[in-house]
């Protein structure tokens, strides 16, 4: 690459000796994947100015079989180049200088010089066709966090533009009283506020998990599995929902290796034997297809389409089906000139093969929100077989590999256009929500749920789309459209037909909201119905502003059931003092206020009873494993001094992780673990047989728990039940109905958890569910 320009030597007061705002001189594993170690930078051999004057830093070398730190830069200008070859790369240029200077002798845990990885992050958005802006923020975009040097030095340096984008990027202080779950979901807040600015934040912030990831061997097994879950979880959904494919799928195809490594490799090794006949299957269908196309006038460019092997794995949980059966592992996509030749294509496709019932998707007629457009089907194509096929212009297929990253494509001399705005309207209205949400880890669950899940598209009665998260009802439609409109609804219809308002929305459903011109407002029943977090907030809000009194008496039966539906505690065992501590952590002053933000909804019980101590924050969130056969229930726990002892849990209880555990020595059986409010515990005379126990961290294992849930008895009662179960991803082992003479029912289930945090927010979402009376876990 072209060497920095030198310039005057910097002021004594600004070597990094003398500088005031440092940071330590190690640094720890990093959550994100990005791990580093060894010396900071600023020392050795100078090897150019980064802008200010002559560098002391050494230049790091890779390992022998590797390329050098130039040879790295060189290839990402050329990068850069290849997308506008007039383009000004001095810049560029300067921000490597800096990242290696900054960085000095760090290394990742792989051994790699640490600027490798901020050089990579860089290398993929380059290949996206990103402008050199945002290429200069990911050189950078460890600095502030990782290095001597400040947010400010990179602003002096490379502009206010660049630092704003760095900002965005870097994670909260590690020195922060939260929690580390509750540190993960401020870092992820912080990213999207940033993004709402800025979508380029999240650009950078993909390619930098995208380079963690495709690096992440060389961390500990359980720092690959707490990473790869989130990656899972938010960031392969985000680049999905931006549209940017190539991203999404290796951030998905990675984190599945390491969450599911078994099945990976199995099917893996299935499309790895099926290679030479899937490929010959492909060619022969194009053989056939392409002279149907020419003879018709139409031009078209006919591939196989890639396998994604963590695609084929979700295809095949959600329609239950075997590796064979599922359409899209034989795929060709046809790239066309214009739109019409789509649809001329598409009626060749049709005529050649017979379509498959209910696999037919326009996606160019209604494009998705990500900006992505096709025509996707589904044929009974050669030899019997199915096929899928996507047909879609260039420049339509462009956008799809890139999606919101096409309008960041560096234009000489300004920003890319942005016309894409509007189809960023979901995060608008997600940052007009973050604003009334204390809780950062309520934030992040409602990313999930509004964001991240499938979604519907509706009409409006003019025509209008509306997309709304799948389960969607009237009342979240009818809050999207306005909140006034929200406030005033009394009714609801469908494709011109009246329905309830906790009618599940459908793809094309026209939807009509019926409303009253009088002074009305929600009922309270409403939170139990909507879906979004936006309507949620909304009805919230105006519960808000009514009465204190009324809201502080809501608050405190809803702290009160949640507290109980766990079978712990209740308000007055927790007491005054300890309720006052915790309200304060929520930045109120009195308990009284704590309970009124409860009342209205500002505070979400769950995050409420994690703070109080009754559950251990550290295992509140634990992942979901998928069931099987399991040993007596004796691993993830551990005898505090002993060591590895055997363990067995009591009966009569059944803890879970996160619930308060008080070990009892049996003779001859080890050490028996109990709830600490278990009643063997509590009435036990033998407190020398008591023993300290704690649950290990993160527990690989499920555990069957009892619930019980009261109801007026209604056709599809338990259908609903299990259908909510299914959707947290919990496993129902066993389940019975008994219906009292005064038409209540009792369904007692055992549901297969990993958490208590798990068990509460099925609970919750049971307790949701029309007609349910109560749910709790079951201790009879």
């Amino acid at each position: 690459m072209v060497a920095p320009r030198t310039r005057a030597e910097r002021p004594a007061d600004s070597t990094p000796s003398s500088r005031s705002n440092r940071k330590g001189s190690r640094r720890a594993a990093a959550d994100d994947g990005s791990p580093a170690k060894g010396a900071r930078g600023g020392n050795g051999a100078a090897i150019g100015d980064g802008g200010r004057g002559p560098v002391k830093a050494a230049v790091p070398i890779l390992e022998p079989a590797g390329p050098s730190i130039d040879q790295l830069a060189n290839h990402l200008i050329a990068a850069i180049k290849r997308h506008d070859p007039d383009v000004d790369v001095g810049d560029v240029e300067r921000a490597v200088a800096f990242a290696v200077e900054a960085h000095g002798q760090q290394q990742r845990a792989s051994g790699e010089p640490y600027v490798t990885h901020p050089i990579a992050s860089a290398q993929i958005l380059a290949d996206l066709g990103i402008d050199p802006i945002a290429i200069q923020a990911a050189l950078l975009h460890d600095v502030p966090e990782d290095t001597e040097f400040s947010l400010s030095d990179v602003e002096e340096r490379f502009g206010t533009e660049v630092a704003q984008l760095v900002d965005g990027v870097t994670k909260l202080s590690k020195f922060s009283t939260l929690s580390h779950e509750q540190q993960q979901a401020e870092n992820i807040r912080k990213m999207f506020l940033a993004m709402a600015e800025d979508i380029r934040v999240v650009l950078i912030k993909l390619a930098d998990r995208l380079h963690n990831m495709r690096t992440l061997a060389a961390l500990p097994a359980d720092k690959q599995v707490r990473i790869a879950r989130q990656t899972i979880e938010i960031y392969a959904p985000l680049a999905e929902r931006l549209g940017i494919w190539q991203i999404k799928w290796e951030l998905e195809d990675l984190a599945f290796k390491i969450l599911e490594p078994v099945r990976f490799r199995e099917l893996a090794k299935l499309l790895d034997t099926r290679r030479k006949g899937r490929e010959s299957y492909i060619e022969r269908a194009i053989g056939e297809l392409r002279p149907r196309l020419e003879a018709a006038g139409i031009k078209a460019d006919l591939q196989g389409r890639p396998k994604h092997i963590y695609s084929i794995w979700k295809k095949m949980q959600r329609k239950g089906a075997e590796f064979g059966e599922i359409y899209d592992v034989y795929a060709i996509r046809i790239l066309v000139d214009e739109v019409r030749d789509c649809y001329a294509a598409l009626g060749i496709v049709h005529s050649l093969w017979r379509p498959i019932p209910g696999q037919f998707d326009d996606y160019i007629a209604v494009p998705k929100n990500n900006l992505y457009q096709s025509l996707h089907t589904a044929v009974i194509a050669l030899d019997g077989k199915p096929l899928e096929i996507q047909i879609r212009t260039h420049a339509m297929h462009q956008v799809s590999e890139v999606g919101i990253a096409a309008h960041w494509r560096y234009k000489e001399g300004s920003k890319a256009e942005r016309d894409y705005d509007a189809k960023l309207a979901w995060l608008r209205q997600l940052m007009d929500w973050q604003r009334d949400v204390s809780d950062a880890t309520e934030f992040v669950e409602g990313v999930k749920l509004d964001i991240f899940q499938d979604q519907v598209f509706v009409f409006t009665p003019r025509g209008d789309i509306k997309d709304l998260p799948a389960g969607a009802t009237p009342l979240d439609f009818a809050y999207r459209i306005h909140t006034d409109v929200g406030h005033r609804t009394i009714g609801a219809k469908v494709n011109n037909r009246l329905v309830p308002l906790d009618y599940r929305l459908k793809n094309g459903d026209i939807v009509e909201i019926v409303t009253t011109r009088a002074d009305h407002g929600p009922s309270r029943d409403w939170l139990n119905l909507v879906r979004t977090s936006h309507a949620r907030e909304k009805i919230r809000q105006w519960f808000k502003r009514q009465e204190r009194d009324e809201n502080i008496v809501h608050g405190r039966e809803s702290l009160d059931r949640e507290l109980r539906r766990l079978a712990r505690t209740s308000i007055s065992a927790v007491g005054q003092d300890k309720l006052l501590e915790v309200a304060r952590q929520f930045n109120h002053d009195t308990v009284e206020d704590f309970l009124a933000a409860i009342g209205y909804g500002a505070i979400g019980t769950q995050s409420v009873v994690m703070r109080l101590g009754v559950v251990d924050d550290s295992q509140a969130t634990l992942p979901t494993v998928a069931p099987a056969p399991l040993p007596a229930r004796a691993g993830g726990v551990r005898v505090k001094g002993v060591g590895d002892l055997l363990c067995r849990f009591g009966k009569c209880c059944n803890p879970i992780p996160g619930d308060p555990i008080q070990g009892f020595i049996t003779r001859g059986k080890g050490v028996t673990v109990h709830l600490r409010t278990c009643p063997t515990i509590i009435n036990e005379r033998e407190v020398s047989r008591l023993i300290d126990v704690e649950w290990e961290a993160a527990p690989q294992q499920t555990y069957p728990i009892a619930v019980r849930v009261e109801a007026f008895d209604r056709t599809g009662l338990l259908s609903d039940i299990t259908q909510v179960v299914a959707e947290a991803k919990v496993n129902i082992l066993a389940a019975n109905v008994s219906v009292g003479p005064d038409h209540t029912a009792l369904v007692r289930a055992t549901l297969q958890v990993s958490s208590v945090s798990q068990l509460a927010r099925v609970l919750g979402r049971i307790e949701q569910l029309k007609d349910v009376i109560a749910v709790s876990r079951d201790l009879s």
